[in-house]
């Protein structure tokens, strides 16, 4: 009987969940579009059964405010009642208290006999992240291993090919097993987003505004730690553009526009990359406020593109807003989201028409564990370049390559491409006297630059391993693995190396 009890009250939290969060979101939908009766019938419905839930399980408290939900939500329908913002904030509250009880009610249910407890719903299998992520290190550690083992039969010649036929074919299962294990760790962008409508009416209201949601791509899956380390950019974000993005309502209105401004957050994939952006109908980044604020009043900045002016929004302590509000004035905002996002090995960019919106769009890994490298080797050393960032690689003779300082630019098809020499910038002997030196051709963001290395040793897959002490702080640096000889290979940090190739341009030479 505890056996049903405890399984019973694991049903229900799970479901009150999911019941609370469809009446949240349903409801700061009633508020944009009251002409709507599906929305307030899945609300109501959602009301109806929570009560009925709650008075089965003995939680009176939550079912007798899911009744009063009911009665305010009876009334809209019959037309008694009309949608206002004062209406839907009350019931928001009202959410909110359940959501509190219910947390309080969980921890008093919860015992080491629940957490035994399995749910055999539609043959899903609640698994605990950290299960998940022991399986993905352990993955790591076997590819590890088999890089070592493929190594060693490949250097015994001829009587390690049977061995290696074997091995091989062991490869491939495991990289089946390794892609499964990846695909159980990616959840749906749905329930994230969606957790951001109601922040995003409060907010807005909070400070004289109107603004909605939209939310694209909620089918869109992302690995389940990233998904968590990607909340904060994304509300900083949003509230960049509540603030800095969505006017007032009768600055809307005058300009010809919507009442309620709409801010719209979009998923995709791209190869292997996933792309967020959040995108707002409001007045823009102001070129000329950027300018003055950086200092740049020589020419107001008009001679600068798009993407180097708005750099400029990412440095520390950057605001346009001359009063400090809730929402920003302190300088703390987008530089938090270009460090965070670096630090996921994405990038971040900006683009902005005046007066008529702006979107930021994010573009991450699609793991942060695992990652396909491009393998380079420099005097002695092995570097990795993460593969999806190599746009392609080129052999060049030594003379046709600048060596004054180990950064310049090369004439590459008609184009200038800056470039930047491992061996200096890393200060490694020299040890390879070939005529020719290559150059592995990397992109972050629009940026493309060349990294010059001594040898290319190819692809293969990389476990990313944490950086000891020793290397925090060295530029170009994003991290580690452990090569296929057993040495420690340093992942490279394709975006700090395209703007230290980027950072002293010189004449660019002739074709090469």
């Amino acid at each position: 009987m505890e056996l049903d009890h405890a399984l019973l009250m694991q049903t229900f939290f799970a479901e009150a969940e999911e019941q609370l969060t469809a009446m949240e979101e349903g409801m700061v939908g009633i508020e944009h579009r009251p002409d709507e009766p599906e929305l307030l019938d899945r609300v109501f419905r959602a009301a109806h059964t929570l009560k009925g839930n709650a008075a089965v399980v003995g939680l009176n408290a939550i079912a007798e405010r899911a009744n009063h939900v009911e009665d305010v939500l009876d009334a809209l329908r019959n037309g008694t009642k009309t949608v206002n913002a004062e209406l839907v904030s009350s019931v928001l509250s009202s959410l909110d208290a359940m959501r509190s009880t219910l947390t309080a009610a969980m921890a008093t249910e919860t015992s080491a006999a629940q957490a035994e407890l399995t749910q055999d719903r539609t043959t899903t299998l609640r698994i605990d992240s950290g299960k998940l992520d022991r399986m993905l290190s352990l993955s790591g550690e076997i590819s590890i291993s088999r890089g070592r083992l493929r190594t060693q039969l490949l250097a015994a010649g001829a009587a390690g090919e049977q061995a290696l036929e074997s091995h091989l074919e062991a490869e491939r299962l495991y990289r089946e097993l390794q892609d499964e294990i990846m695909r159980a760790r990616l959840v749906p962008l749905g329930p994230i987003f969606r957790q951001y409508q109601r922040v995003v009416r409060d907010l807005a209201i909070e400070h004289g505004k109107r603004a909605e949601l939209v939310i694209e791509g909620e089918d869109v899956e992302i690995d389940t730690a990233l998904g968590e380390q990607i909340r904060g950019p994304i509300m900083h974000m949003l509230r960049n553009a509540i603030d800095h993005g969505i006017e007032a309502p009768d600055q809307r209105v005058a300009q010809g526009k919507t009442v309620i401004g709409r801010i719209t957050l979009t998923a995709k994939r791209e190869a292997s990359h996933i792309v967020i952006s959040v995108s707002d109908d409001g007045a823009g980044f102001s070129r000329a406020r950027i300018a003055e604020r950086a200092s740049l009043l020589s020419d107001g900045g008009h001679n600068l593109s798009d993407d180097d002016l708005f750099e400029h929004v990412f440095e520390p302590g950057f605001s346009t807003t001359d009063e400090v509000t809730s929402l920003s004035g302190r300088g703390v905002g987008m530089d938090v989201v270009k460090r965070n996002i670096e630090a996921l090995r994405g990038t971040v960019s900006i683009a902005s028409v005046d007066g008529d919106g702006s979107t930021i769009t994010l573009r991450l890994p699609l793991t942060l564990a695992i990652i396909e490298g491009f393998f380079v080797e420099v005097g002695r050393e092995t570097f990795v370049i993460p593969l999806e960032s190599v746009t392609e690689c080129q052999t060049l003779a030594f003379e046709d390559m600048p060596h004054s300082d180990g950064r310049g630019v090369l004439n590459f098809r008609g184009k200038p491409l800056p470039f930047i020499r491992l061996r200096d910038l890393f200060e490694l002997e020299a040890v390879h006297t070939g005529e020719h030196e290559h150059v592995a051709i990397v992109r972050c963001g629009e940026r493309h630059a060349g990294i010059a290395v001594d040898a290319l040793l190819g692809q293969d897959q990389a476990v990313i391993k944490p950086l000891g002490r020793v290397f925090r702080d060295v530029p170009g640096v994003a991290g580690s693995t452990i090569g296929g000889d057993g040495r420690v290979a340093l992942i490279l940090d394709v975006p700090a190396l395209v703007a230290l190739a980027q950072d002293r341009p010189h004449a660019p030479k002739e074709l090469v």
